[in-house]
Parts: C-alpha cells; structure tokens; sequence
C-alpha cells in the first residue's frame, strides 16, 4: 500500500510580522497559527506528518503543540536549516519509506481538506503537482528606470501555493543533486524538481483563501477565513483545533 508524507515547514522567524514570537506560534482563531496547519494535515489521507520547526524548537512543539492538542499524525519533529531549501532537505530525509510527499508551509493555515484531496490525485497521476490559482491582477514588467513594460498575458498567470507534492524518491534525489550545487534563484519545491530531473509540476487548483501568513494583515485575513468557516459549518476542524 502507498505512503503518504506531509512535511510541515515550520522554522521560519517572521520578521516581517513584527513581534517578538515567531509567527507559526501567534494566537490565530484561540489557537497557535501552526495548530490549524497541523489539523488540516491531521484529518487529510496523509499517513506521516513530519514537522520542520526552528533548531532547539523541536521540545517545545512536541510538549506544547503536538502532545497539547493530540496530533497523532506527527511522526517526528526536526531541526530545518538556514534557509527553506535546507528545512525541506531535512524534512524529506525523515520521510523515508513514503511513496509520497505533500510540502506545506506552516503559516499556510487556511488550506481546505479539498486542496489537499485535490494535490494527492494530481501527484498520483502526474508525479509532480502544486496547488495554484489563477492570477486576478494585470501584472507589469518594470524596465531598468522603474517604467512599466509589457506584461504577459493574465490568462497564463498563476499564483503558486504550497502543498506541493512529488514521488519520493524522486524529490529527494533532485534536492541531493541541487544541494550539491547552484541555490540560487530556488524559491519553491517544483523549481528544483525541474533544474535537477527537468520535470513540471502539473497546476491543480488551490483556493483564494490558502494564503501564507506574513504580516499582521495576513494573520487578520486569515482570522476572518477561519471565522466563516466556523460560521458555517458550526464545527470546528477538531476538537482542540
């Protein structure tokens, strides 16, 4: 039977949100940020969740999120890197024995049961998949005196999201063979699937709503999303969560 491994990223600093926590911890709907991330995960067909927090993080997440609220998914709890590319290494090396990986950020708190579902049968059948939405503002190239140029067309504009998601082995080789390399220019997952093995990820869709956390304004989107959800349904994702 295939396993499935969702490696949660969770060991950025957040400074551009401006307080003294890092921002997967901050209060969002009465619980930490990365408790709704975790509980999304916790209820998908994921089989492992393995999550990447902050070096010497690693107690505290276990002690005052994991066993706090009863995520049993949580398989293990690891130390990322300097940069993201590092965390996402060290993340796929403890999913050893998966036939898949989904690749979240953690201070992406409003991703939907729907997208995760959506980005599981998308790797199935293409290998490579990352959840997208289209572009909704007219985008403008800048030339060298701050000018707007020519933009391309909206149409063939997306917004990449995470959960992205890769055949195992084939991931990991790719960020073995990048690491050992060229970094530069690298910003998401589907970008060394490609300069390493040359593969594309396939688009599936995502949601307006699944947006990552960067400033105090963001964290304000995310409360009202989480809000109306609870509106809603009139349920919570879980019993703590």
């Amino acid at each position: 039977m295939e396993r499935i491994a969702a490696i949660i990223l969770a060991a950025g600093s957040g400074r551009r949100m401006g307080t003294g926590i890092h921002k997967q911890y901050l209060t969002l709907a009465g619980r930490p940020m990365i408790c709704h991330t975790l509980a999304a995960f916790e209820e998908s067909p994921a089989d492992d969740i393995i999550l990447v927090t902050g070096a010497g993080e690693e107690e505290y997440c276990r002690e005052n999120i994991v066993e706090k609220f009863g995520f049993t998914k949580v398989r293990r709890i690891v130390a990322g890197g300097k940069e993201r590319y590092h965390s996402v290494y060290e993340g796929l090396k403890a999913a050893a024995g998966s036939d898949y990986v989904l690749i979240h950020d953690g201070a992406r708190p409003c991703v939907t049961d729907a997208v995760i579902r959506a980005v599981i049968d998308g790797v199935r059948t293409y290998g490579a998949c990352v959840a997208a939405v289209p572009v909704t503002d007219t985008i403008k190239i800048a030339d060298a005196d701050g000018f707007a140029a020519a933009g391309p067309p909206r149409s063939t504009l997306w917004a990449v999201q995470t959960p992205q998601a890769f055949v195992y082995e084939q991931i990991l080789n790719a960020y073995r063979e990048v690491l050992n390399g060229e970094t530069r220019g690298i910003t998401d997952d589907t970008m060394v699937l490609e300069a390493a093995a040359g593969k594309k990820a396939k688009l599936v869709q995502g949601s307006y709503e699944n947006i990552k956390v960067t400033t105090p304004e963001d964290l304000a989107a995310a409360e009202a999303f989480l809000s109306r959800r609870k509106r809603v349904s009139g349920l919570t994702r879980s019993p703590d969560c």
